[in-house]
């Protein structure tokens, strides 16, 4: 367990970049924009060589927590800082030095007093400006531990990450994303206001994110390690993603490249899809992402609670007509905000877990192929049919079969979807894709020029005479 530091401040004072500089990633989503960060973030400081520590990364306090109106973006924004605050062993107060002391600032100072948590400031953005200045314009605040920082240029992060330990208890109580290979990495994606932050807080049991029925209320990817039942999970909450055409705002395009990581990143992907909303064509647009990633698939048909029995049996023939292309991908339904078919949704993951990480031996992968060019041999394409001499294991998530042979380029699609289908059949695999490398072998003789001896010449000669005589 390591000890916890919190950073807090009112919107766009930089404690994203800070929290980025500090755990030296690009975790945080960092923009101009006030408000970009809304949930808690987490990460690890290891600045040189020394003791390190966790950080927390909390949302703008934007009127200083007074006003937490329920359903409210800015209040529930709070609740998350104070939240991130209340369990850290130290909080770093984030100030803007170029703007000084706002009445934001005040409110926010005053309730930390009256969390009596152990205070740090830090004042940010004091590139270009004399540090003595900007420090004195905060010296009302009375505080004994104060620091002039730039997280955008780094300077001062040696002597801040210095002070920090010196304040922070040998032991802490955070419980940090650890680098654990066994846990299995389960994204949440889907389009805006589907329930996936829904879904993410049922399973965890806390409101450990913010729901709200605003759409692109999560604008970063948010991890949260889990264990349950035995079993280790990384859970990433992910930002919705909507259609090219309705984005236009920067801070949504760099969610939707963060979520496009969190795919490539995870080995399960649970697509969300609203059952009173059916299919659209932008689940099959992030579908289709999920399957160039080649990752892993469930598809949850959330807020099935609220369907009667009709539209259940319409919305099932939707399901069955829109995902004929992944006929391979479990559906589960489900409700986020009840709770229900929980634990259906864990055994497809387990499931397509168990079968996107499975490990193959060359000899049953080859067997397998003879099998299936005995039962459907390669159709002969002009004068000559391909042949699939022997194959071995290339990978997993997702599974990848080499096969080598002889005019392999001739192989049609629909031959190479017969191949993944019995191998997916023979094999048991549910919930992932299955890749096939073709490679064909080089043909020895292909630029040599075969050149004749006198001898050679001189037969070749005798045998045209004889042809001619013969005529």
């Amino acid at each position: 367990m390591l000890p916890l530091v919190a950073l807090v401040g009112r919107p766009n004072v930089g404690t994203s970049t800070l929290f980025n500089a500090l755990t030296r990633t690009r975790d945080a989503l960092v923009h101009d924009q006030p408000g970009v960060t809304r949930d808690r973030h987490y990460g690890v400081c290891r600045f040189d060589e020394g003791r390190p520590f966790a950080l927390v990364d909390t949302g703008g306090i934007a009127d200083g927590g007074a006003h937490l109106v329920e359903g409210d973006l800015a209040g529930a924004t709070a609740r998350q800082a104070r939240a991130g605050a209340d369990e850290a062993d130290l909080v770093l107060f984030v100030v803007d030095g170029r703007e000084g002391p706002s009445a934001v600032d005040d409110e926010i100072l005053a309730w930390l007093r009256k969390s009596a948590k152990p205070t740090f400031l830090v004042v940010n953005k004091t590139d270009g400006l004399d540090a003595r200045a900007a420090l004195a314009d905060f010296s009302r605040y009375g505080f004994r531990d104060v620091l002039a920082v730039s997280s955008a240029h780094r300077q001062g992060l040696d002597d801040l990450v210095e002070a920090i330990r010196a304040r922070l208890p040998e032991e802490g109580t955070a419980e940090v994303p650890d680098d654990d290979p066994t846990r299995i990495r389960i994204a949440f994606i889907g389009r805006p206001n589907v329930g996936k932050s829904t879904l993410v807080n049922r399973i965890l049991g806390e409101e450990r994110m913010i729901a709200s029925d605003v759409a692109g209320t999560t604008r970063d990817s948010i991890s949260a390690d889990l264990e349950r039942d035995g079993r280790r999970y990384r859970l990433v909450d992910t930002a919705g993603i909507r259609r090219k055409s309705r984005v236009d705002e920067a801070v949504e395009t760099f969610s939707i490249i963060k979520t496009l990581e969190s795919i490539e990143q995870c080995q399960v992907a649970v697509v969300l899809i609203d059952a009173r909303e059916g299919v659209t064509d932008q689940d099959a647009s992030v579908l289709g992402a999920v399957l160039d990633a080649g990752r892993a698939l469930v598809v949850a048909v959330n807020k099935w609670d609220g369907l009667d029995t009709y539209q259940r049996e319409q919305v099932e023939a939707l399901l069955s007509r829109k995902l004929a292309f992944v006929p391979w991908a479990e559906a589960v339904r489900i409700s986020a905000l009840h709770g229900s078919g929980l634990r259906e949704l864990f055994r497809a993951i387990h499931r397509a877990h168990a079968s996107a990480t499975r490990s193959f031996g060359t000899a049953e992968v080859t067997r397998a192929i003879e099998i299936a060019v005995e039962a459907n041999p390669p159709p002969v394409v002009r004068g000559h049919a391909a042949k699939l001499r022997f194959a071995h294991p290339g990978g997993e998530s997702p599974p990848t079969i080499v096969v080598h042979g002889t005019r392999l380029r001739t192989l049609p699609d629909s031959y190479r979807r017969y191949l993944e289908n019995f191998f997916r059949k023979r094999f048991k695999l549910v919930g992932t894709p299955v890749r096939f490398a073709f490679k064909e072998g080089d043909n020895p003789y292909k630029d040599r020029k075969n050149v004749l001896t006198e001898r050679q010449v001189a037969k070749k000669k005798r045998l045209v005479r004889h042809a001619k005589r013969s005529r």
